[in-house]
């Protein structure tokens, strides 16, 4: 359970807050009581959740990218900030393709003004004593295997996207080495994770070439869905669990120390790792309404088929642990799409999913 009393009146920097993710873990801390300084671009999708919820209203937000250093590390000076979050990224495959030098300037470079911003901060007096880099499960070199990736093994990634966030693993990592290094950590006072998660699923995710966001669009259009990769393989998470995760970790960096600083995988259980199709059938028998699916046979630019992360050491070492099944998590997704069909508080339905998520009986 995520403590309410630690994040009262806590100092938060995230970065990515415009996102879906980040929209997500924002109303999470406003509803703990922190204080939260956002730092992204403009959403990047119309619709999007930060709008939707009138985040603006909750955060204070800077409108900037983490390609422009100074810019960033003004808006994090002056936060002050006692935790930063890093989720600022260009997360998508296949628009790695098309461009893959914006996506390695956007999630390594990212991640290394991210990070001088926070050892600049350190270095002029202010105290910032946990920092979480989100990363994601592709960071790892797939292999296909049949078992999860654990935090030790090797990274890679086949797609500029995948690739960059490995990179952005190892920038973390080189930084936590040479200016954050845990044996001196009575020096800096920074206790430095990295967090990996991916294949989220939760409402207000509308990012193109996913495949939750592609079936929402097709259900509201009443249009047949199509499936690029049927029998491809996935961890899929409702978003609310990899972020309860980031919040653990980052508690118990601030609280800890060096002790957690370290990467961490946050994933479903194996139950819960399906293939694409699966996921749609379970989405078009809960929607209804003649929802329905098609295998798309064009080809396609190359995706892993078979990808899912070992959580044992978040369980063992955190305490973490995902709380809703596979169904569940799509039944949240199906009913947010539907609140927001009806035109609902969206604001009101994200409280309330946070709240059915943070109940002991979840």
């Amino acid at each position: 359970m995520i403590d309410r009393e630690f994040w009262k009146n806590k100092r938060v920097f995230l970065t990515g807050h415009t996102g879906f993710k980040g929209s997500w873990l924002s109303l999470w801390l406003v509803s703990l009581g922190a204080k939260v300084t956002g730092y992204a671009r403009t959403p990047e999708t119309t619709p999007n959740l930060y709008e939707l919820c009138h985040l603006d209203e909750m955060v204070h937000s800077n409108i900037g990218d983490v390609r422009d250093y100074e810019r960033l590390r003004a808006a994090l000076f002056a936060a002050d900030p006692e935790i930063v979050i890093h989720m600022a990224a260009q997360p998508l495959v296949k628009h790695s393709y098309q461009f893959p030098v914006e996506t390695y300037q956007t999630n390594v470079m990212g991640t290394v003004h991210l990070l001088e911003s926070v050892r600049s901060a350190v270095q002029n007096g202010k105290t910032i004593k946990a920092v979480v880099n989100v990363t994601t499960d592709k960071c790892y070199d797939n292999k296909n295997w049949v078992w999860g990736y654990r935090e030790q093994d090797v990274l890679g990634g086949f797609d500029p996207y995948s690739n960059s966030k490995a990179c952005s693993e190892l920038v973390t990592a080189s930084y936590r080495n040479s200016f954050f290094h845990p044996h001196q950590y009575d020096v800096h006072g920074v206790a430095l994770a990295s967090a990996r998660a991916g294949n989220v699923i939760g409402g207000g995710d509308w990012a193109q070439h996913r495949l939750i966001p592609d079936c929402v669009r097709a259900l509201l259009n009443k249009d047949v869905i199509k499936l690029r990769n049927p029998q491809s393989i996935r961890p899929w998470q409702h978003v609310l669990e990899p972020l309860s995760g980031y919040l653990l970790l980052a508690q118990q960096l601030y609280e800890t120390g060096p002790q957690f600083a370290q990467a961490w995988n946050f994933g479903p259980d194996d139950i819960d790792a399906k293939h694409v199709e699966w996921v749609v059938e379970q989405m078009c028998a809960l929607w209804g309404d003649g929802a329905a699916y098609e295998i798309d046979h064009t080809p396609h630019l190359h995706e892993d088929h078979y990808l899912k992360l070992d959580n044992s050491k978040a369980k063992m070492e955190l305490g973490w642990h995902p709380r809703w099944n596979i169904r569940q998590r799509i039944e949240k997704v199906v009913e947010w799409t539907f609140a927001y069909k009806e035109q609902q508080d969206i604001r009101a339905v994200c409280f309330k999913q946070l709240e059915e998520f943070n109940s002991p009986t979840a």
